[in-house]
């Protein structure tokens, strides 16, 4: 893993009225690194991932994506970047080649090179016969690793997926999983929200919301040592329960 930093928040904040939504959370994310946000519904998570993507104004702090700047610099940072979410990745009414060719056009790729980088994905995904088939017809696992693959058609720097294989099966999970390395070795930088603990251990390193809050940061190996505990869902419990005292 490269040590060239792609992501770089210091205290970056967001508050709705009185409702602080993500509260002054710093951290440091590398090239190639699978980073994990980690937390319930509700942390943080995803108000943190909009605003790095550019979509969502910050209330205060700072943030630099891909050497870009969140305030000032909105339109370079979505140029180079992915972005994947579990709600909306692809339109269901399109054929599987319409997805592809949509999407490249929206991240910039024209004529022979957009045709290049789709036969070259339907060959990798093994999709070339149902190219023409519509996406309602392909079964979640096959529209997932469909999603992943054309949000980094056009080689960003940094992918974000938000909650990307909520009600997959196991099996198909690991596989999406097998994409993610893929693009991680490509040099990619995989940020990754999640509520599945064995997910979390997938990642280099971990951030663990709580309201808001990064309360941990470090790698799953790290993170077992420092709570004592025997796997990530006692981690997780620590932290939930140690955020509820404190409001107590």
């Amino acid at each position: 893993m490269d040590r060239e930093v792609v992501i770089k928040t210091d205290k970056l904040t967001k508050q709705f009225g009185d409702f602080i939504a993500t509260n002054a959370i710093s951290f440091e994310v590398f090239k190639g690194e699978i980073f994990g946000f980690l937390g319930a519904n509700g942390a943080g998570k995803t108000t943190a991932m909009k605003m790095l993507c550019g979509l969502s104004k910050p209330s205060s702090g700072t943030a630099r994506i891909a050497g870009f700047d969140v305030y000032k610099d909105t339109e370079s940072i979505k140029k180079n970047i992915g972005y994947m979410s579990q709600k909306f990745s692809l339109y269901e009414d399109l054929t599987v080649k319409e997805n592809i060719e949509f999407f490249g056009g929206i991240y910039g790729l024209r004529g022979k090179l957009l045709k290049q980088k789709r036969d070259e994905l339907l060959n990798t995904l093994g999709l070339h016969s149902e190219q023409n088939e519509l996406v309602s017809a392909l079964p979640l696992g096959w529209k997932q690793k469909l999603a992943f693959s054309v949000a980094i058609l056009h080689n960003p720097k940094i992918v974000f997926l938000d909650e990307p294989t909520g009600g997959v099966d196991p099996v198909t999970r690991r596989q999406f999983w097998d994409l993610i390395y893929a693009a991680s070795d490509q040099g990619i930088t995989v940020f990754v929200t999640t509520h599945y603990m064995d997910e979390a251990e997938y990642c280099n390193r971990i951030s663990m919301m709580v309201d808001g809050e990064i309360r941990a940061l470090d790698t799953p190996q790290n993170l077992k040592k420092q709570f004592i505990a025997q796997n990530m869902d006692e981690v997780f419990y620590t932290l939930a329960r140690t955020a509820q005292r404190k409001g107590d």
